[in-house]
């Protein structure tokens, strides 16, 4: 039995249930099977043959039902739940572990690093495409290296930090709603002749829920470069100076912030197929090699634990 009132169970029960749910990510990763995400990937996928057209209003309706029908899933999952703790735990704690993807990032991350490391640059371009967007095949040691830190950068804070602080807040309807709207920012906000206008909704949603996600993360860089031998004033001067030259809203700042932590310069111009876009140059510092890709593993690990220690308490806060 718990002795305590109900208002202070759900307390402990979501900051329990965060908490456990980002040790099972570090500790399982995502499954490589039956994922659901994956399995909501699909479903969006079927809805938008019934959904698209060439509008930003037919995008907002095809994110606003897959959005809406995940979050009421959610909620309906989080009221069932709410007077048994035990069970409240643990689909928090479920409910977490199944939208961060930190440790799969970093697995990735390293993957490529090894291959640099063994100079197999073919191998570790084709690898690359499991983190990036932009064309890999003409990349040379360093670009490669460059494009694995902003990527390491840019997904602590959308596939840990952000969900971690949105679930937090909103528990666990906010937790599946945010990664169900980043699924689809991943699928169709695109810069490109069918989604241009489809896709709008979709990533205008992304990059409101990844604010302040985003905001703490590029703190939490800066705060904890030191970890890398990092000085937490230049993070700080980069994501001043730098970021709004990137064409992202929340990856500019947290890659600005790594590249001041780590003392290297990242961004400049990145190949998407046919559109080439200049990313503007992130820090003063010298180019990123393949050891950096190590540091900036580290960085992230730094910025993911304290993000959790962060939302933790911040789940914990007297609520009505």
């Amino acid at each position: 039995m718990w002795p305590l009132d109900s208002a202070v169970v759900a307390v402990l029960s979501r900051a329990l249930g965060l908490g456990l749910g980002y040790v099972a990510d570090l500790l399982f990763a995502d499954p490589a099977r039956l994922h659901p995400v994956a399995g909501f990937g699909r479903l969006a996928g079927s809805v938008e043959q019934r959904t698209y057209a060439d509008r930003r209003s037919a995008g907002v309706t095809h994110v606003a039902v897959l959005v809406g029908a995940v979050v009421l899933a959610g909620a309906g999952s989080q009221r069932a739940t709410r007077t048994r703790p035990v069970l409240d735990v643990l689909s928090t704690a479920v409910a977490t572990w199944t939208v961060l993807g930190g440790a799969s990032l970093d697995r990735e991350a390293a993957a490529v690093a090894r291959l640099l490391a063994a100079g197999r640059l073919d191998d570790a371009r084709m690898r690359l495409t499991h983190l990036v967007g932009r064309d890999t095949s003409r990349l040379d040691e360093g670009e490669i290296a460059r494009a694995v830190i902003e990527s390491v950068a840019e997904n602590t804070s959308d596939a840990v930090v952000a969900p971690l602080v949105l679930g937090a807040v909103g528990g666990i309807p906010a937790l599946v709603g945010y990664r169900a709207a980043n699924t689809l920012d991943a699928m169709v906000g695109h810069h490109d002749e069918r989604y241009e206008h489809f896709g709008w909704g979709a990533a205008r949603l992304d990059d409101l829920l990844n604010l302040p996600g985003s905001r703490l993360a590029t703190l939490l860089a800066a705060a904890l470069a030191p970890v890398v031998d990092g000085q937490p004033r230049e993070a700080l001067v980069a994501w001043r100076r730098d970021a709004s030259g990137h064409p992202s809203p929340n990856a500019g700042p947290v890659e600005a912030s790594f590249a001041g932590a780590l003392g290297i310069r990242l961004g400049g111009v990145n190949t998407y197929g046919d559109r080439v876009e200049d990313r503007h140059v992130l820090g003063e510092g010298r180019a990123a090699t393949q050891h950096d890709v190590s540091r900036a593993r580290t960085l992230a690990r730094a910025v993911g634990v304290g993000a959790a220690a962060t939302v933790v308490l911040i789940a914990l806060r007297p609520r009505r």
